[in-house]
């Protein structure tokens, strides 16, 4: 398993008072050295990972759009508000080129190690800026690093990528980047846009002409919890991945989805969000060799969840699971209340017994989760020569 930290890499920020502090990174990777997960024969830490070049970025995003965010990182008030550079959620920053770019040649360094066959697995979290188009930066996103790697390795002649967005918003970015493209599949499991930035991700938006039924998105209803969300995932996410075969996964996970994220309305805990994990690392090896690359994304409560989450993954990744009831390290928690004054968790997970309903056992289509869910097998399904199950409680 390839890990990859780069002290610059903390540079992409957005100044006090943004919710997308690096703050929550080097928290995390504080947590991860504490556990001493990357200590494991296996694991080795990818670090000075350079810039993506503009070759690199060029693959995704349009040549303006560059200029200008480079224009921007000058630091002299530059805006352009029709490429979302000035915004509140993407104020500029100087050196806001370089930082961002730094952040898509940590996420190509992952795929490289991948693809030159030295990794199975590989976790960026810093990366995952999901929301980035093609001509505009969006989200707190600026230039788009999980399509930047997809991009790199389709280049290398990869024939079919799956990637999974677990993250509460929408993964609308690498949506758009790819929704004409048949070799990529793009799944996000968010909720619903009707009370949710970024408003998108439909279960009607299912691909364009050329790829019909390669974008799938499952809408979840505000207040879903652990066991409606595994419920949703266990309904399809595997059906589809298994239909369209891919050679590597690639996984965005933000863990905003958790009841204490206070940017968003789901209700998950450690233990469902630690379940997920599992769940692709098990389909990673089922389908792709073990072929894996896992970025951050989204999360703000920066202590309590961000760290203990992209603990799990990490060591989930690196094949050393943690339990959910293990202790934190109490060196951890101390540095934690010397850096923000704050109380850190005793326990690498909330608590929560989890008891999944299995989609096999019937539906009622007049639940809010259940009709999510068949919305979308409604509509991709047939595109996939797929059927429904034929079931109701």
């Amino acid at each position: 398993m390839a890990f990859v930290w780069d002290d610059e890499l903390r540079h992409y920020d957005f100044g006090p008072g943004h919710p997308l502090s690096p703050i929550r990174t080097v928290l995390a990777y504080k947590l991860i050295e504490s556990l001493k997960i990357l200590e494991q024969p296996n694991c080795r830490v990818l670090g000075d990972v350079g810039l993506a070049t503009d070759e690199d970025l060029l693959r995704v995003h349009d040549p303006t759009f560059i200029e200008s965010v480079k224009l921007a990182s000058e630091g002299t008030g530059y805006r352009d508000l029709a490429r979302g550079l000035g915004t509140d959620d993407v104020p500029v920053f100087e050196g806001m080129h370089t930082a961002s770019a730094r952040v898509c040649g940590a996420s190509l360094a992952a795929v490289r190690a991948i693809q030159d066959g030295s990794v199975t697995h590989a976790v960026n979290i810093s990366g995952g800026l999901h929301h980035s188009m093609p001509a505009n930066a969006s989200g707190f996103c600026v230039y788009n690093d999980v399509a930047v790697a997809i991009a790199w390795l389709l280049d290398q002649g990869v024939e079919r990528i799956g990637y999974v967005d677990v993250d509460v918003h929408h993964g609308d970015g690498v949506q758009e980047i790819f929704y004409n493209d048949p070799r990529v599949m793009t799944i996000s499991l968010h909720e619903s846009g009707k009370t949710l930035f970024p408003g998108t991700g439909r279960h009607t938006e299912i691909g364009g002409p050329n790829a019909l039924g390669t974008t799938i998105n499952i809408a979840l209803p505000a207040g879903t919890d652990d066991d409606g969300w595994l419920r949703a995932f266990d309904a399809i996410v595997p059906k589809v991945l298994r239909t369209f075969a891919p050679q590597v996964l690639v996984t965005q996970q933000g863990c905003d989805s958790h009841r204490d994220d206070p940017l968003a309305h789901l209700r998950l805990t450690i233990e469902g969000q630690r379940a997920s994990y599992v769940r692709l690392h098990d389909l990673a090896h089922e389908l792709c060799d073990g072929k894996w690359f896992a970025t951050g994304g989204g999360g703000y409560d920066w202590v309590d969840v961000v760290p203990i989450a992209w603990a799990h993954l990490t060591a989930i990744a690196a094949g050393v699971p943690i339990p959910t009831e293990a202790a934190v390290p109490e060196d951890w928690r101390t540095l934690v209340k010397v850096a923000l004054g704050q109380e850190a968790p005793a326990r690498m997970g909330n608590g929560t017994i989890l008891h999944p309903r299995p989609w096999s056992a019937g539906y009622d289509p007049l639940d809010s989760l259940d009709k999510a869910i068949l919305r979308t097998e409604d509509v991709v399904y047939p595109q996939l020569g797929l059927t429904s199950d034929p079931y109701t409680f």
